[in-house]
């Protein structure tokens, strides 16, 4: 069993004081005005339905979901002895026994193979983490592209927002975007940890809200939403609009957390539908995650024991134990 120390109590205590008194204006909102304020400035709060039966057997006659995702994990010491390993999953719900794996590596002691990538981030302040970001990124991307020709699904559903394949490797995304487009695939990206600031901002510049730091999305929808309800945000207040998405937030499920979801901007015609999918996959009971994604994200997932597995078994004992075992993994307590 492990003590906990009085000073350490004192602290937790402390910091629940000071998180309630610096955001008291924020717990002392009334919950229908900030509704309205919602309503008015963000965007309509709507109730949607699940689809029906009908429906669900169009979206499988016509391709089926894929869902995407991908996982890092990282085994070794401090730089430059570590390893990253990536690995990529589409997974179709029709062809379930045809899963499409893509992986991927990055350790600084081995630099000369990434010559290309160094060059391309040449300018970023941290070009070891811009690489890093890119390969994830990049694998995700290239799995959903392969489902798209091999599948060609109803619809494509990435695990995050897409906004992050625009940023960390763009020239791969806008292949997958187009070749979505080309075939009239609609594309999504489901988001679990909605981390915007936009009804925080908006609430200062209004002079609703009386704080210095921007409150997050996540916590000011805590709760405030009802299940089956979302947010459509208008295009004037989401900085996503100018990449080319649209968005929504949602509460899929009976938890008070919210999910967001985004959408290529020339299938909007598509996000009503698309949410009611989304909310259609998700268990109520859950967390608010569709469970494709959740089955796709349970199969992708590299553990430790896996990726020491991994390198112990492939990896000369030497190598292994010279470059990636660190001190800490030495100890017996």
């Amino acid at each position: 069993m492990y003590e906990i120390s009085k000073e350490l109590k004192e602290k937790v205590v402390q910091l629940n004081s000071t998180l309630l008194e610096k955001y008291k204006d924020f717990f002392n909102m009334d919950e229908y005005e900030l509704r309205d304020f919602i309503d008015e400035n963000i965007g309509k709060i709507i109730k949607i339905e699940k689809l029906s039966k009908d429906e669900l057997n169009k979206c499988y006659k016509n391709g089926g979901i894929v869902g995407v995702d991908g996982s890092r994990n990282r085994v070794g010491g401090a730089y430059p002895h570590y390893v990253e390993i990536y690995q990529g999953l589409a997974k179709s719900t029709i062809y379930e026994e045809s899963p499409i794996f893509k992986a991927d590596y990055y350790t600084p002691l081995y630099l000369e193979g990434e010559r290309d990538l160094l060059k391309k981030f040449e300018e970023e302040e941290n070009k070891e983490e811009a690489i890093r970001d890119y390969k994830l990124s990049s694998i995700e991307v290239e799995v959903a592209l392969e489902a798209v020709k091999e599948f060609n699904p109803y619809a494509i559903m990435m695990d995050g927002s897409l906004i992050r394949y625009d940023i960390e490797c763009f020239d791969k995304w806008i292949e997958l975007r187009q070749e979505c487009e080309r075939r009239n695939i609609v594309l999504i990206g489901v988001i679990k940890d909605i981390k915007t600031s936009i009804i925080g901002q908006n609430l200062i510049e209004e002079k609703q809200l009386d704080v210095k730091e921007f409150l997050y999305d996540r916590e000011i929808l805590y709760g405030l939403l009802k299940y089956g309800e979302i947010i459509k945000i208008e295009d004037k207040v989401a900085k996503k609009s100018k990449e080319g998405f649209t968005s929504i937030f949602m509460r899929s499920s009976e938890a008070p957390n919210i999910i967001g979801m985004d959408i290529l901007d020339n299938q909007r015609e598509y996000l009503d539908e698309m949410a009611r999918l989304v909310l259609s996959l998700t268990p109520s009971s859950s967390r608010g995650v569709p469970l494709w994604l959740d089955i796709v994200d349970s199969q992708v997932k590299i553990s430790d024991k896996m990726v020491e597995g991994l390198l112990g078994n492939y990896l000369d004992r030497q190598v292994f134990e010279k470059f990636f075992i660190s001190e800490r993994d030495k100890r017996t307590l």
